[in-house]
């Protein structure tokens, strides 16, 4: 489940919240959340380092005890979720592969575990490999389904994630519900999306479980974010912080309320530090370049970026911020040609919309307007509704003179200010 959230809404994705309006309103009230900037108690995570020190007795004084290695692993898991390090996702990996190296990879809960290790890691295709492994033992075959839905979405094989959601299909699941939202929203239907990601949230709320509470008002804070009810996004992520006031994912989506809907950005930055004192990772420092970029404030906006590719080097992501590297080196001519390349990787991994979008954007600001429009034409037009690839659509139909293909996007786009963040407006503005 912990996993799931990466899935549909890119975790690691601030980026992904909302739908709009450019007058200032104020939502938000520093009162109700302050409280939870800054803790330095973290239950999770100390229990998370008990057990892992718990475990890890038992395993050195009983080592032939495999199922050990999953308890620990569990909880390296528990500790990359609550603080960013990426050593605790490696290190997740390493003792899941040592437990399936010990079973031979026959044992399917520990299969499905490092899949979702894999996903987290954006190594979506070997996650594939491990979910049809898992399928091919047999046991626990809808388990196997879900992940296989969450797996194929990724990749953009459609058709196989909707046998596999059909496969799974019942209405008082928790786990069907959020992945039929899931589809829904992919498809461009929020609101029906919406209503399924309620019914999950009422399934939590009547069995009380806090884990699925979580999960459900913070997700439905992204949802409620991108059909415009800001009020409702607010009172969402409130919710998940009431229960869990270390969850830094509905954290940041209450800065990126103060930031996009009320342009206050000392008090986004004052909410983003807070959260990184804990929960560090490299798209905090893009989140504040893009504030100090509203700001006008160039230093700062260069010395963040400068600060988000210094802790890329000294940490191995992998390809998890392949997206993000790629739509900055096309920003400047200079390095355009490095976001084709990214953007040619992300294609081979995953070829889907969002991945197609990168190398179309690339393209076209490397001035090559025709091979960019025909990759746009041929597999981002029609395939996905996120906001910033709308806009990279129009550019890219604006600077093939294509003016009525243009405005129809524009149109949309303005009404989609507010997940695009505040720097968009004139842009949007300007097709």
């Amino acid at each position: 489940m912990k996993t799931l959230k990466i899935i549909p809404f890119l975790v690691f994705t601030i980026l992904l919240i909302f739908g709009c309006e450019t007058k200032s309103e104020q939502i938000t009230n520093a009162d109700d959340y302050t409280k939870y900037l800054g803790l330095k108690d973290n239950k999770s995570v100390t229990f998370a380092q008990n057990e892992i020190d718990f475990w890890q007795k038992k395993f050195d004084a009983a080592p032939n005890q495999i199922s050990y290695l999953s308890q620990i692993a569990a909880n390296y898991s528990t500790l990359f979720e609550y603080t960013g390090d990426i050593k605790n996702l490696y290190k997740t990996e390493e003792l899941l592969i040592q437990s399936n190296e010990a079973y031979d990879y026959s044992r399917v809960s520990t299969v499905r575990s490092l899949a979702r290790n894999y996903i987290s890691q954006h190594r979506f295709k070997e996650a594939l490999v491990l979910a049809n492994k898992a399928l091919a033992i047999g046991e626990g075959k809808k388990e196997t389904q879900k992940l296989l839905f969450d797996v194929q979405m990724e990749l953009g094989n459609y058709p196989e994630a909707v046998k596999n959601l059909n496969a799974i299909r019942d209405m008082n699941s928790f786990d069907y519900l959020i992945r039929l939202a899931k589809w829904n929203d992919h498809k461009g239907d929020l609101e029906t999306a919406i209503t399924f990601m309620e019914k999950a949230r009422d399934i939590a709320e009547k069995e009380d479980n806090k884990v699925l509470k979580i999960w459900s008002y913070s997700n439905l804070g992204d949802f409620y974010g991108h059909a415009g009810r800001i009020q409702d996004s607010y009172d969402s992520f409130l919710k998940t912080v009431a229960l869990d006031p270390n969850y830094s994912y509905a954290l940041k989506g209450i800065a990126w309320i103060v930031f996009s809907k009320e342009r206050n950005t000392e008090e986004a930055n004052r909410i983003i530090d807070a959260i990184a004192t804990t929960h560090n990772t490299p798209d905090f420092y893009l989140l504040k370049s893009q504030i100090a970029q509203f700001d006008g404030n160039k230093s700062e906006e260069i010395k963040n970026r400068n600060a988000y590719f210094s802790m890329m080097e000294k940490n191995n992501y992998g390809a998890m911020y392949n997206k993000y590297n790629a739509l900055i080196y096309a920003e400047d001519k200079n390095t355009a040609q490095k976001a084709i390349e990214i953007a040619k990787i992300e294609v081979a991994h995953r070829p889907t919309a969002d991945s197609y979008d990168l190398l179309a954007w690339a393209y076209l600001n490397v001035g090559d307007n025709k091979k960019a429009l025909e990759i746009a034409q041929l597999h981002v037009a029609g395939k996905s509704f996120e906001p910033k690839i709308q806009y990279h659509l129009a550019m890219i139909y604006k600077s093939n003179n294509l003016p009525l293909k243009t405005k129809p996007i524009k149109d949309e786009l303005l009404s989609s200010l507010y997940e695009l963040g505040p720097n968009f407006e004139k842009k949007v503005n300007q097709l």
